[in-house]
């Protein structure tokens, strides 16, 4: 990549496989953020690396899901430097990533029950690189509401696709006025506080797409969570896990 080239980023996917990265390099994208729910950093990394090639930079991702079912609130570290659990106190998340000073970003704010606060976001916006202002699952006032919040802080701000189905790969990414190659790349052009410029697909079957992943979230919130908390065991993510230090188990929300 020319050093004056600028690079295409999807800051936020849910999803990885092969019909992912063709729909990606057909939208023109040079890298995807991969943050999948409820998985473990080392099982992300692994499939980053796999999926990534010369055209296609997959960088890993943990969006923390911290506090207790009915005040959730998602945080996204980029590249994290170590594994860090769902489920801690919403207070015990933010004081472990800003003791590792992680890139972080902040997805879909007031999106329904599962996001930060706009007082969230005041409070420690000293931790937060960027601020999310757009993604498919919205309807306009969870748009104009997300750019209300962001307009109040000193933060930069972003689009992403939040894809969780393949239709919406590329309908929203951003813009950087440089070459990104690996994850400390994306990570430092994210901490330079440039916004980036910020594109999002208006057309009709766009549209279509985007109430597509909406009523994605029926199923999420209900079949999905179901088979993960009944007919599943542990989660991968979860502080009592081995994958994680013992003193997690301290700062547990429930």
């Amino acid at each position: 990549m020319a050093a004056d080239e600028p690079t295409r980023v999807d800051l936020h996917v849910k999803i990885l496989d092969d019909e992912v990265v063709r729909r990606a390099k057909e939208a023109g994208l040079d890298a995807l953020v991969y943050a999948p729910h409820f998985t473990h950093l080392s099982d992300i990394r692994k499939r980053a690396q796999e999926y990534s090639d010369d055209e296609l930079l997959v960088v890993p991702a943990r969006e923390c899901f911290a506090d207790r079912w009915n005040r959730r609130r998602h945080v996204l570290a980029i590249d994290p430097a170590e594994p860090i659990p769902d489920f801690l106190t919403f207070e015990a998340t933010m004081a472990e990533l800003d003791r590792r000073d992680e890139t972080l970003l902040a997805p879909h704010p007031e999106f329904l029950t599962m996001s930060l606060s706009g007082d969230d976001l005041r409070e420690y916006s000293h931790l937060f690189d960027a601020v999310e202002v757009f993604c498919p699952k919205n309807w306009w006032f969870h748009t104009s509401r997300m750019e209300s919040i962001a307009s109040g802080l000193d933060v930069s701000t972003y689009v992403s696709s939040y894809s969780h189905l393949h239709t919406t790969i590329g309908e929203a990414y951003v813009e950087y006025d440089r070459p990104i190659e690996s994850a400390d790349d994306l990570t430092a052009a994210i901490e330079s506080d440039a916004n980036p410029r910020c594109y999002r697909n208006e057309s009709f079957k766009n549209l279509l797409n985007r109430r597509a992943e909406f009523v994605h979230l029926f199923k999420e919130n209900t079949w999905d969570k179901f088979a993960r908390v009944v007919l599943k065991d542990q989660e991968p993510t979860n502080p009592y896990s081995s994958g994680y230090d013992e003193r997690f188990t301290e700062h547990v929300s429930y």
